[in-house]
C-alpha cells in the first residue's frame, strides 16, 4: 500500500456506519444546577416541580370582581361597583385594580377589561353593606358583563405540577431552562459530556516559531474547538513525533477516553505511520475514503475505543473531522445529530468532481439584488487553511454526481453551525 497508494476506499455513508458501530454511549450523570446545564443531555425526565402559575391571575388590565355582580351589565345600564384599594380583597359589590399577572384577591372570580369600565371618583366614605372596616375609592362602572373565570388565569393553565416537561435525552436550550426555573426546577441529572483526546502528529510539527522546514501546528487546535463546540470535552495533547512506539503510547494514554483522534500522518507514506499502529494495537476499521478532499482518513478500534485518524491537510481535516467525529462525538454523549444549516444559494460557477466520490467544495456567499449567489473558492487544496476559513460554507457533491453545472440551485451547509 506504501508503495501504490490507496487501491480501494470506503464510501462515507459506508465508514460512518462502520465507526459508529464502534461508539459506546457515555453512562456516567451528574446533577447540574440550570446555569450548568445549557446544551446537555438530560440522564432522566424532567418533570414540573409546582403549577404555573402557580396563585389564580388577571389575564388583563382592569378590575377583579364577582361575575355575578355584573350579569346585566350594557353600556346604556351599567353594573356600578365599589372601588376598593389594592391590598384589599373583593367581595360583593367590590372592583379591585388588577394589573396583567396580579394575584386574584380573595372573594372576586372574574376580571374586567379596563376598556369596559369606567371609573367615577368618590369620597371613600364607608357604605354600610355589612362589611364594615373597608375602605373604598369611588365607584366603578361596568359596562359589559363577564362570566365566572373570565380574563383569570388558573393555577396551572400553562403547567401543571408534575408535568413531564422533558424526556431523557432531550438536549436542553435556553428556552428549556427558562421554563424548568418557571416551575421551581433548581437541578437536573445530565449525561456526562463525552471526552475525546486530540493527539496532533508529526516531527515537522511546532506551536509557534516554525524555523524552515516547520508548520505551526492546527489541527489540534480546531479539532479540540470542534470537541467543544459539539458537546464533548476535548484533551488537547502535545504534539507526537512520527515514531511508532511513541504513537503507540500516546493511543494507549488516551484509551480512557470515549474517542481518540489523531491528526496528520494517516496516508500511506513512510512517516504515515497511525494506521498500523493502530492495527496492531486493535483493528483497523477503514483506511481511505472516498470523498475530496481527504482520501487518507482511517478509523479504528482499541479496547472498545474508537480512534479516528484524521489527515494531516488541515481543510481535508475539518471535513473528515465534520462526517466522521461530528456523529460519533453526538452518539457517545447521547446527543441528537441534527443536520447542519444549509443556506439556498445561485452557482456562479460550475463544480467539477469525480464520480465516486463526495466532494465539499468551498465557497463564498454574497448577495445579487434579492437572491444569494454561491462562488467556489476552491474544490482542491486540502492544505489551504484560508480557503475554508474564509469561506462562508461548503456545497456536498455526491457520489453519483459529475458535477454541479454553472446557474444550478445549491445548498450551502454551514459546517461551522455552533451544535
Amino acid at each position: 500500500m506504501k508503495e501504490s497508494g490507496f487501491k480501494d476506499v470506503t464510501r462515507v455513508s459506508a465508514a460512518r456506519e462502520r465507526l459508529l458501530d464502534a461508539v459506546t454511549p457515555v453512562t456516567e450523570t451528574v446533577s447540574l444546577r440550570l446555569p450548568e446545564a445549557d446544551g446537555r443531555v438530560l440522564a432522566e425526565d424532567a418533570r414540573a416541580a409546582r403549577d404555573v402559575p402557580h396563585y389564580p391571575r388577571a389575564a388583563m388590565d382592569g378590575y377583579a370582581v364577582r361575575a355575578e355582580d355584573t350579569f346585566g351589565a350594557s353600556g346604556r345600564s351599567p353594573a356600578v361597583l365599589r372601588e376598593r384599594e389594592r391590598d384589599e380583597p373583593g367581595g360583593p359589590e367590590a372592583a379591585v385594580p388588577v394589573h396583567t399577572g396580579s394575584e386574584l384577591p380573595d372573594g372576586a372570580d372574574a376580571v374586567v377589561m379596563i376598556e369596559e369600565t369606567e371609573r367615577v371618583p368618590g369620597t371613600g366614605t364607608e357604605r354600610a353593606t355589612g362589611d364594615a372596616g373597608s375602605r373604598f375609592a369611588g365607584e366603578v362602572e361596568v359596562f359589559d358583563a363577564v362570566a365566572e373565570g373570565e380574563n383569570v388565569a388558573p393555577p396551572g393553565e400553562d403547567v401543571e405540577a408534575d408535568q413531564l416537561l422533558y424526556e431523557a435525552g432531550h438536549r436542553l436550550r435556553p428556552s428549556d431552562l427558562g421554563l424548568l426555573k418557571s416551575t421551581g426546577v433548581a437541578r437536573v441529572d445530565c449525561y456526562e459530556r463525552p471526552t475525546v483526546g486530540v493527539i496532533p502528529t508529526g516531527e515537522e510539527l511546532v506551536q509557534s516559531n516554525p524555523a524552515p522546514g516547520e508548520t505551526i501546528e492546527t489541527n489540534g487546535l480546531t479539532v479540540s474547538a470542534l470537541v467543544e463546540r459539539w458537546g464533548g470535552r476535548a484533551e488537547y495533547r502535545d504534539v507526537v513525533t512520527d515514531d511508532a512506539a511513541a504513537l503507540r503510547a500516546a493511543v494507549q494514554r488516551d484509551l480512557t477516553k470515549d474517542i481518540v483522534v489523531t491528526t496528520g500522518g494517516s496516508s500511506v507514506g513512510e512517516r504515515d505511520l497511525i494506521p498500523e499502529v493502530v492495527d496492531d494495537l486493535g483493528e483497523l476499521l477503514v483506511h481511505g475514503v472516498a470523498l475530496k478532499p481527504g482520501h487518507p482518513c482511517a478509523l479504528g478500534v482499541v479496547e472498545e475505543t474508537p480512534v479516528l485518524m484524521l489527515p494531516g491537510y488541515p481543510v481535508a481535516c475539518i471535513v473528515n473531522a465534520v462526517q466522521f467525529l461530528r456523529p460519533a462525538l453526538k452518539a457517545a454523549g447521547r446527543m441528537p445529530n441534527e443536520s447542519l444549516p444549509t443556506t439556498e444559494a445561485r452557482l456562479t460557477r460550475k463544480i467539477a468532481s469525480a464520480p465516486g466520490e463526495r466532494t465539499f467544495a468551498r465557497v463564498k456567499l454574497d448577495a445579487e439584488g434579492d437572491e444569494t449567489v454561491a462562488t467556489p473558492t476552491r474544490a482542491s487544496g486540502s492544505g489551504v487553511l484560508s480557503s475554508v476559513a474564509l469561506a462562508d460554507g461548503w456545497v456536498v457533491v455526491r457520489e453519483d454526481s459529475e458535477g454541479l453545472a454553472e446557474e444550478e440551485t445549491v445548498a450551502v451547509q454551514n459546517w461551522e453551525y455552533h451544535a
